[in-house]
């Protein structure tokens, strides 16, 4: 009876695992140098598949369920082992228990900046954060690639080993999408969403893993490149820059409430302090008093001649919306030397259309 007893204790026979760490993705089975007797049982539960590896070589696979261990429900170990007409004896195997579940909020992020080509800023670096979800697609791959021989094998070692694989993954897909750096940097939900179906074949091809949900949550560029943006949104608000000074003189028009009848008479007034101010040295472009206009026979007189300054400060607008809008047409000016100089009267057909 003390024979049969070490006998049985030398075989497994009940073959499970219950895992309740909530951060394990592949545990092998403690064998102790036990064999598997013929018939036993392999339970697995649901969130769980089990991959027999033999002399290195991968065996089976199982899904959910009660199994018995028998000639017919492992045939890729019985080829492998040569059983040529079926086993009675037990046998020797490494079971390898994988996690199938959900694994939510991991991190990702890029330790350097990454290069990427942008048609409107050229060539850009920027650094990139946020959060994917996975589940493990394919056992043997991700045992493969990503396990290894591992007994134990974590969460946190997944993180560590797959971080920089997952941002060059990211990287990829930003390059054969080509999304423009302003949409990287604020169509975040939208973007996670877009890359999913490039990064996905990559993770599954490569790891065995599914990317079910890939978020972006903050991708940063140099400063220079964030004014550049902050700009355009500017411009792009501003629109038509014609119809921009129009609103802002009737905005300031307004403000002075309503003794505002002569305002046309303010506006004159304010060309006149204006030129007046110029005249006697108080501003100018370069900090210094501008060089005096040349005078010909049938020129405008010096004081209907005003700088893009002076007419900036006029209308409560900046001075390169007034340069711009020379440059577009829309306001006509003449180039003396470096300068730009507008007469009164191209100021007024301005305003006028």
């Amino acid at each position: 009876m003390a024979i049969l007893d070490y006998l049985k204790g030398q075989f497994l026979e009940i073959i499970q695992w219950t895992d309740d760490s909530r951060d394990t993705l592949s545990w092998r089975f403690p064998d102790e140098d036990k064999e598997i007797k013929r018939g036993a049982q392999l339970i697995v539960r649901e969130s769980q598949a089990v991959q027999f590896v033999y002399l290195g070589e991968f065996g089976d696979t199982f899904g959910p369920g009660k199994h018995s261990l028998v000639t017919d429900n492992i045939p890729i170990l019985s080829t492998l082992k040569g059983w040529k007409y079926g086993f009675e004896s037990p046998f020797k195997a490494d079971i390898y228990y994988v996690n199938t579940r959900l694994f939510t909020g991991n991190k990702w992020g890029t330790s350097n900046p990454i290069m990427m080509r942008d048609q409107d800023f050229g060539i850009v670096r920027v650094r990139a954060f946020g959060t994917f979800d996975f589940r493990i697609s394919d056992v043997k791959l991700f045992l493969k690639e990503v396990a290894g021989s591992d007994h134990h094998f974590r969460l946190d070692e997944f993180a560590d080993t797959m971080r920089s694989r997952i941002v060059s993954v990211f990287t990829d897909a930003l390059a054969t999408a080509k999304v423009p750096v302003l949409d990287l940097a604020t169509r975040y939900s939208e973007l996670g969403d877009a890359l999913l179906p490039l990064i996905n074949p990559a993770t599954r091809g490569k790891y065995g893993i599914e990317i079910t949900s890939f978020i972006l949550e903050n991708a940063s560029v140099p400063p220079e490149v964030e004014q550049a943006i902050d700009k355009r949104s500017s411009m792009g608000a501003i629109g038509n820059l014609n119809d921009y000074v129009k609103f802002q003189m009737a905005e300031s028009m307004a403000k002075g409430g309503p003794g505002v009848a002569g305002s046309a008479a303010e506006i004159a007034m304010g060309f006149g302090m204006a030129q007046q101010m110029m005249a006697q040295g108080a501003f100018s472009l370069s900090g210094s008093t501008p060089p005096p206009l040349p005078v010909t026979a049938g020129a405008a007189p010096v004081t209907d001649i005003l700088t893009p300054a002076q007419v900036a400060q006029t209308l409560g607008v900046t001075e390169g919306d007034v340069i711009a809008s020379i440059e577009a047409g829309d306001l006509k000016g003449k180039k003396i030397g470096s300068q730009y100089r507008i007469t009164k009267a191209a100021l007024d057909e301005f305003l006028a259309h």
